[in-house]
């Protein structure tokens, strides 16, 4: 066969392989419709998992890589998922860390509602004007995020998954700006504090914000010629702002984990975690005993910390992750015996962990 009508087979293709991407996409607005009609939430992320683990094992049939396709379809469904009326709040500006976590878990193509703080996040979602919420829990350098466990203790809301962002920082500035120049750098608190040792160098006044794209944006619409901005590669694209410097964070193993919100958690993948809160009385090993049922019942513990109550000095709720989810027998007869001897117990949701 020559070089011609080979790539007339590739265009046949081609055309097969947008039509049916453009079928798959008509069925996806019937499906988000239906959803809608039945008062279910759009996004089913138990349901993607299978789908995806259904591409993956034709690709191996066919002897092509799974990576290739699973990252081809994350693409597909993102674009359906557009159809269908997923829309994600985030705290910050557009350009924020919060907003690329999002598509990095929801895709590309998905629908986003900035919010200006965590609080208004949570009431979006609560309120139903989205049907998700994304929040950072914790950075792996700067550890936890105080007001989103805050909230999660005060909300209804579920934990229905979770993501991690590699976070690599950028100096961002007006087109005429110099490094030599930058008097003052803005940002959130947390990006000034990941970049300690760039900034010291560079010897300018740091000026805490409430979002790093924020800031960014802050000095486009101000004009300011003799200030920089932290955010990410993707705000400075945003805003049409120049990047003066790459990757300054103290260290390459910066992340950070996000929360998925939503109205209910996520059903049983395989694959899961769950979180939970909750205090134990105030008597000698009264934690220990929690921890050793775990223990015993082979539960794997990928986190534990201590935040204070808010009602009485010096007694703590305690925080806790761990592997399996909620409906495992084992899990929910560990939770069912907390639930008899601790003074409180929330699960917080149960989600498929991050890659």
């Amino acid at each position: 066969m020559s070089l011609e009508e080979l790539r007339g087979k590739i265009d046949e293709a081609d055309e097969k392989i947008v039509r049916l991407i453009a079928e798959r996409i008509r069925i996806a607005r019937a499906i988000g419709g239906e959803k809608k009609n039945q008062g279910k939430q759009i996004e089913d992320i138990a349901r993607e998992q299978v789908v995806l683990e259904n591409v993956k094992s034709i690709a191996q049939d066919e002897n092509i890589s799974q990576e290739h396709i699973e990252s081809l379809y994350r693409q597909i469904m993102s674009i359906s998922k557009s159809v269908e009326g997923t829309v994600v709040a985030f705290q910050g500006e557009r350009g924020a860390y919060s907003e690329e976590a999002l598509f990095h878990f929801f895709g590309s193509a998905t629908g986003v509602k900035p919010c200006e703080s965590l609080d208004d996040v949570f009431r979006t979602v609560e309120q139903g004007k989205t049907q998700f919420g994304i929040i950072p829990i914790e950075n792996s350098l700067e550890g936890s995020v105080s007001r989103s466990y805050d909230l999660l203790l005060d909300s209804d809301l579920r934990v229905c998954g979770e993501t991690e962002l590699r976070v690599v920082h950028c100096l961002i500035a007006s087109q005429e700006t110099r490094l030599d120049l930058v008097k003052r750098v803005y940002s959130h608190p947390q990006a000034l504090g990941q970049c300690q040792s760039f900034l010291r160098h560079l010897n300018a006044e740091l000026i805490p914000t409430y979002d790093t794209a924020g800031s960014v944006k802050m000095l486009k619409e101000k004009g300011i010629t003799d200030g920089a901005a932290i955010a990410s590669a993707r705000a400075a694209e945003i805003y049409g702002m120049q990047i003066i410097a790459r990757e300054i964070e103290d260290t390459n193993s910066n992340f950070t984990r996000f929360f998925i919100l939503a109205r209910q958690d996520s059903p049983p993948s395989g694959n899961d975690k769950t979180s939970i809160v909750f205090s134990v009385k105030h008597r000698p090993g009264a934690l220990y005993e929690f921890l050793q049922m775990l223990a015993s019942k082979n539960i794997n513990l990928t986190k534990i910390e201590s935040r204070p109550t808010r009602q009485k000095p010096w007694e703590y709720n305690f925080y806790l992750d761990f592997e399996g989810h909620r409906e495992d027998s084992a899990a929910r007869e560990a939770l069912e015996s907390l639930q008899k001897t601790a003074l409180f117990v929330k699960v917080l949701g149960s989600y498929p962990r991050a890659k």
